[in-house]
């Protein structure tokens, strides 16, 4: 992404406009997800021992941040000036959302829930509250999100 941005930039400083310039990339995650889809294998031949969903949730705030960036510049965007996204490493607020597969409440027990590829854990809070509201219908699980702070692991659905 940055590599196009830079390219179309340099062909502007050299006076080309319209049809010269080198094809702008789109960045929904749709199109992050499907070019994402195209690369992969050459990429990250590695890909396929994680969760999907690792993938497709760094993809989403990835189409976030770029949306952000582009319409702070155009002044769509009400508040601080945003930058251009940054890498931010393994190390720094690690997190995923998962929105498909197995996950929520195991049955009969209020001290474990089910995640998609990492299969049962521990909760140090009972869940109790969260399932009787299940069992009313007064609440949905729509998704989980694992983040790691402080050394800990955390879930919030």
């Amino acid at each position: 992404m940055k590599a196009n941005l830079d390219q179309r930039h340099a062909e502007t400083t050299y006076g080309h406009s319209g049809d010269d310039l080198t094809p702008p990339m789109p960045w929904s995650a749709y199109a992050l997800r499907k070019q994402w889809n195209q690369i992969k294998d050459q990429i990250a031949p590695w890909w396929a021992e994680n969760s999907k969903e690792a993938y497709s949730s760094g993809l989403a705030n990835l189409a976030a941040a770029l949306q952000n960036w582009a319409d702070a510049r155009t002044g769509k965007r009400r508040g601080r000036t945003v930058g251009f996204p940054r890498f931010k490493g393994r190390r720094a607020g690690l997190s995923c959302r998962f929105t498909t597969g197995a996950f929520g409440l195991t049955d009969g027990d209020r001290r474990h829930v089910k995640l998609p590829r990492i299969g049962t854990v521990r909760t140090h809070e009972s869940t109790r509250k969260l399932a009787r509201h299940l069992e009313r219908g007064t609440a949905r699980i729509r998704s989980a999100t694992v983040s790691h702070r402080a050394g800990r692991w955390f879930v919030s659905f």
